[in-house]
């Protein structure tokens, strides 16, 4: 098949679409992208990339065709708004002039959903159908993250949604609990498919390295790792909380966080505030291909999120790596992503922003032994080759698409 992927992220940005097309193009599918030119999440231009250059690349067979779009700078609500429309707009008009032949349209929406645009104007022009990967369900998602409540402004986002949604042949959901959402919004039942989130194929278990090891404190102490974005649907105050309450149990443990995002700087200083900065430890972002190395030398993985009922919809997609890898998960968040981690007995979860009970987890594992700690990171990658494995849901996708 000939696919065409329309996308405001990917390579060289971290995001799951990177993955999902290596897969498709290894499995002999022609797969060309139309997304934007690379800033997030700094929200600067990366190294070699402006504007107005690098308009066609091709990365390990795929072909790019790159859009200018204005910067997300520091990510607040008008440079946001400002980033997305620009790419809507701007790949809106690269579709009209894109050369070829395709006979499939696969949207990747993690926000925004004006993604659906650019999609929307290639339908028109190539006569095909166009497979919409929601991620984020708006307008609820920018609601709880950016804490809009202008009603007439979400009024106006959910008529684009509906829009888009009618304008695609088939919606790909990556968590179940988005249906009842979507159902909502004028969408048939059978237009909807539940399509989860895979990772990586890199992702996997693997032996702990010297040259890893060492980066981590040699205290003694429990190692837990955070790899991901500092952002405000992270709800890193609740991390910092629970630490807090663990130090005064003169309980030492290491908080190893891996990642960036626009929240880092408040993070740094709230740790600071509160005399915990010998317990965390901000390494900074690293390649994905290096997390598995990371993981493996890391006692347990944490995934936590705000308490807001949109969030509670969600699987965070580095449940899923979290998961390949074979480690212990400890969460703090609600709904899907929770139900996930006991489902599969990974390990513990408690309600999302409960510093306490995600104390409580943290303490419990402590006193797990080596045996009963190695058995949730043998559950975790048990379940993730069961519902999650990225070979399984590549065939999954080509079978969508035969449909």
């Amino acid at each position: 098949m000939k696919i065409l992927v329309v996308t405001q992220y990917f390579w060289p940005e971290n995001f799951r679409i990177n993955d999902l097309c290596l897969g498709l193009r290894e499995r002999g599918h022609e797969v060309t992208v139309l997304t934007g030119k690379p800033n997030y999440p700094k929200g600067d231009f990366y190294h070699g990339y402006s504007m107005f250059n690098k308009s066609n690349e091709n990365w390990k067979g795929i072909n790019i065709i790159r859009t200018a779009l204005i910067r997300r700078k520091k990510g607040g609500g008008l440079s946001l708004m400002i980033n997305y429309l620009s790419f809507a707009f701007f790949a809106s008009i690269k579709a009209i002039f894109i050369k070829g032949d395709f006979d499939k349209i696969f949207v990747y929406e993690p926000s925004p959903i004006t993604v659906g645009f650019p999609a929307i104007i290639a339908k028109w022009k190539f006569k095909i159908p166009i497979y919409f990967w929601v991620q984020d369900l708006w307008p609820e998602s920018i609601a709880a993250a950016s804490g809009l409540k202008n009603k007439f402004v979400l009024q106006i986002m959910d008529g684009v949604t509906r829009f888009i949604y009618k304008k695609s042949s088939k919606i790909l959901v990556q968590s179940q609990a988005f249906i009842p959402y979507i159902l909502k919004q004028n969408v048939k039942i059978d237009k909807l498919v539940y399509y989860p989130n895979s990772t990586e194929a890199f992702y996997r278990k693997l032996e702990p390295q010297q040259k890893y090891k060492k980066m981590f404190p040699q205290n003694g102490g429990l190692n837990l790792l955070f790899a991901g974005n500092i952002g405000e649907s992270q709800s890193f105050d609740t991390l910092i909380e629970a630490a807090l309450l663990i130090k005064n149990k003169n309980t030492v443990v290491n908080w190893i966080i891996l990642g960036d995002g626009r929240l880092k700087e408040y993070v740094r200083n709230r740790i600071e505030q509160l005399g915990l900065k010998d317990t965390f430890i901000l390494m900074g972002s690293f390649p994905s291909s290096e997390m598995p190395s990371f993981f493996a030398c890391a006692d347990a993985l944490i995934v936590s999120l705000k308490r807001n009922p949109i969030f509670s919809y969600t699987i965070p997609s580095k449940v899923q790596s979290y998961m390949a890898c074979g480690k212990p998960i400890i969460a703090s968040l609600d709904g899907e992503g929770a139900k996930v981690v006991t489902e599969a007995f990974a390990g513990f979860s408690s309600s999302a922003e409960n510093a306490g009970a995600l104390a409580e987890n943290i303490i419990k594992f402590i006193a797990l032994n080596e045996n009963d700690r190695n058995k949730l990171g043998e559950n975790a990658q048990k379940y993730f080759e069961r519902e999650f494995e990225r070979e399984f849901l590549l065939s999954k996708l080509e079978e969508i698409f035969k449909n």
